[in-house]
């Protein structure tokens, strides 16, 4: 059965509009993008798959999953202190797809692209028996030599997290098992919008970029996102889990169920910021970081160690032993099942 939609006539309706702020995209009729960066400026570059089923429901709203597949990217670019630029798209669409489905995964890709200030450059469309598979690959600026990395936290940093934990994973834990009962309507609504929309936190990237030490974005989950910063750096990280920073929803939801505390903790897809930086650099940054509207929580500190991550409880330290958070090819905390 042929599908209800042809590779270049997708491309021209649908994509092509969106590559209009990229003039060496030359309007998606190349067979690639002729591009360069910013006077004193170099190349961020990330790549990122969507599978239906494993990170978000097929039968989501197309603009929600194009969304979805574009911000948790830029939260890359994000981590990294970058700006984006331009993004290219590869869809594995089923055959089952209808135009109107496909014009609703443009018009969300395309809002998001506006509100982010980044084109569509280039990438391909092929028809497949399933699932839905989304890859993009986001390609942001940096000053030169300003980008910040994984590796450099050091010994006597604080660690902090931007925004609030486990929402996300909330809101998945809500589409797949349920919420507490007693969870209002206004809380079961924003934690699944935390989930099917991430906030990458861009301007935060851009304001730590020069003063923090490291960071990256948490989106295997708290605690094995920390362990990836300390073994990175070689450094451990001792957190105390009582200040991760929690919505509104998120207190409500534990009020009701307070043994779903680690679903907040090493669930995925927050896609904030954990980043560290030297104790008298905090208060600045974390002055800068709320006037750009963003809220940020020191949650921990490292010490001279050898990678590993702890947790401080009733005045002892616990090792959080293996991965702590989301990973693929195994158990999969994330899927979307």
């Amino acid at each position: 059965m042929s599908p209800p939609w042809d590779e270049f006539g997708l491309i021209a309706t649908c994509f092509r509009p969106l590559s209009r702020a990229e003039a060496g995209a030359f309007g998606l009729t190349d067979d690639a993008a002729v591009l360069a960066p910013a006077p004193g400026c170099e190349w961020v570059v990330t790549a990122d798959a969507l599978v239906a089923g494993v990170h978000f429901f097929p039968d989501d709203p197309p603009e929600e999953i194009a969304k979805k597949a574009l911000r948790v990217n830029l939260s890359d670019l994000a981590a990294m202190g970058a700006k984006p630029r331009c993004v290219f798209l590869t869809c594995a669409l089923p055959k089952s797809l209808d135009r109107a489905w496909l014009d609703a995964f443009a018009q969300g890709l395309g809002e998001d692209l506006r509100l982010f200030g980044a084109a569509l450059a280039g990438g391909d469309v092929v028809a497949t028996p399933g699932p839905l598979t989304l890859s993009i690959t986001a390609i942001g600026e940096a000053m030169g030599g300003r980008v910040l990395r994984r590796n450099g936290v050091r010994a006597g940093d604080l660690v902090a997290v931007t925004g609030t934990i486990g929402d996300a994973a909330l809101g998945l834990a809500m589409q797949q098992q349920g919420a507490p009962d007693a969870l209002s309507g206004a809380d079961r609504a924003y934690l699944l919008e935390r989930y099917r929309r991430p906030q990458p936190r861009l301007a935060a990237g851009r304001i730590l970029n020069g003063t923090a030490h490291a960071a990256l974005d948490v989106s295997d989950g708290l605690l094995g996102d920390l362990r990836h910063l300390a073994e990175t750096s070689a450094v451990d990280i001792v957190i105390d889990a009582s200040r991760t920073p929690l919505s509104e929803a998120a207190r409500h939801w534990l009020a009701l169920a307070p043994n779903d505390r680690e679903i907040i903790l090493t669930g995925g897809d927050d896609y904030e910021l954990a980043f560290s930086c030297a104790p008298e650099d905090y208060a600045a940054l974390a002055a800068r970081l709320d006037t750009a509207g963003v809220p940020v929580a020191a949650i921990g500190r490292a010490e001279a160690g050898e990678g590993r991550l702890y947790r401080a409880e009733s005045g002892a330290r616990v090792a959080v032993e293996g991965r702590g958070g989301h990973t693929h090819g195994g158990t999969q905390k994330g899927d979307a099942r």
